[in-house]
């Protein structure tokens, strides 16, 4: 029976250091598989409506598809039919239509 508390005694426990690695390691990951790619979709998208002009053809978040008629810093004018003319946040396009004549692959 003493020989067990003596080997109990003998073995240490990890530095408490090491106990954390696991959250590290998870929170490294949560990063570059959620974090990160989220982020970049965020730029990507507020590049492409910082870069709308007038003419373009686009999409709002609420699925109207429409032709821009005025920017400014904050709102778009989208025209959704001939002589209807609707006023947007510009975050809320969600994208823009390249045109016709150009193939979205090439």
């Amino acid at each position: 029976m003493l020989n067990l508390l003596t080997a109990a005694a003998g073995a240490e426990a990890p530095p408490g250091w090491i106990q954390f690695l696991p959250l590290v390691g998870m929170g490294l990951i949560f990063w570059f598989l959620i974090i990160r790619p989220q982020m970049k979709r965020q730029k990507e998208h507020q590049e492409k409506v910082s870069s709308m002009k007038k003419g373009d053809k686009v999409v709002t978040a609420g699925g109207l598809i429409g032709k821009v008629i005025k920017v400014d810093d904050d709102y778009a004018d989208i025209e959704i039919a001939q002589g209807v003319k609707v006023k947007a946040v510009k975050n809320t396009i969600g994208d823009i239509i390249p045109p016709a004549g150009k193939a979205a692959n090439d």
